[in-house]
């Protein structure tokens, strides 16, 4: 059994179609349809384009080890519910240890479609898009239903898994404000102040398009400095929280460098000059009081 056309192009609607390789969260090196070299076939790169139809060619290929994996648990059987399944194990890698699976096996659809939906958090943190993910697979292995198809994206970031709810976008917002570039409201509406926010970011960061279209490689650059940014938080032991994330001096460029150095500048001048004061008072204080008895 494999994954049948409509079932890759749910898999690729999810996962964005991206033409140029790009750095993914953890920073290695991605293309097409989440494709790594570890993967085999195309070693992506610094610089390399594919077309689309290499993209998916490459998919085609990726998704044969995941197909083994969902058939070795013996458990699905029709087209779509395989689909579904292999689409949960490109994404999470956990088809063979997943209780909603077992609760699948057993005939108990209610039970394993209240499980499949946990299956909603990366890094401890629940991600809009893993819920819609969650949603859309389990309405198509419950139901069959694949969803409408979205149509092909021209931009080379792969406009296929932009977000395309209002938690989503908001949750962008909540990130492009951490970083002071989105200064509108965290309102869920992809609005012009929004997508100019998208675009500065993009700006900054020469392997990404200036489209203004938050897709899979825009996202795991936004990801970086945001992880970047809460981890030399952690090494200097400060905390500054903004929309529900760390802020820090970023090793990434980004638009926010020269105003945190000029404040941290200040803000340790400030410091300095304070110890130097009180130093000067305690190391001359008879001379001060023989001063100020002489008034």
């Amino acid at each position: 059994m494999q994954t049948s056309e409509r079932g890759k192009a749910f898999v690729a609607a999810h996962e964005g179609t991206v033409l140029r390789a790009y750095r993914d969260v953890a920073g290695v090196w991605t293309i097409g349809v989440g494709h790594t070299a570890r993967a085999g076939g195309i070693r992506p790169k610094a610089g390399m384009t594919i077309t689309r139809e290499q993209a998916l060619a490459q998919l085609e290929q990726d998704l044969r080890r995941f197909e083994r994996r969902v058939k070795a648990t013996g458990a699905f059987k029709a087209e779509h519910a395989f689909d579904g399944a292999v689409s949960f194990d490109f994404n999470t890698g956990r088809i063979h240890n997943a209780s909603w699976v077992a609760h699948y096996r057993k005939g108990q659809p209610e039970r394993a479609e209240t499980s499949l939906m946990q299956w909603i958090k990366a890094g401890g943190r629940t991600w809009p898009g893993l819920k819609r993910r969650r949603a859309a697979e389990a309405d198509l292995i419950f139901r069959g239903r694949y969803g409408s198809k979205r149509g092909d994206a021209a931009d080379v970031d792969g406009g296929h898994a932009a977000p395309n709810t209002a938690e989503e976008i908001s949750t962008l917002q909540r990130q492009l404000h951490t970083l002071k570039i989105y200064r509108g409201a965290i309102d869920g509406i992809a609005g012009p102040l929004t997508i100019a926010a998208i675009r500065t970011f993009q700006a900054a960061h020469p392997q990404l398009s200036v489209d203004g279209i938050a897709g899979p490689a825009t996202r795991a650059a936004l990801a970086r400095v945001l992880k970047a940014r809460q981890a030399s938080l952690q090494a200097t032991g400060g905390a500054v929280c903004a929309g529900g994330a760390a802020v820090v001096a970023s090793t990434e460029a980004d638009v926010t460098n020269a105003f945190d150095l000029w404040f941290l500048v200040l803000g340790g001048a400030l410091v300095v000059a304070l110890l130097v004061a009180i130093l000067i008072a305690w190391r001359y204080r008879d001379e001060w009081r023989v001063l100020i008895s002489r008034l």
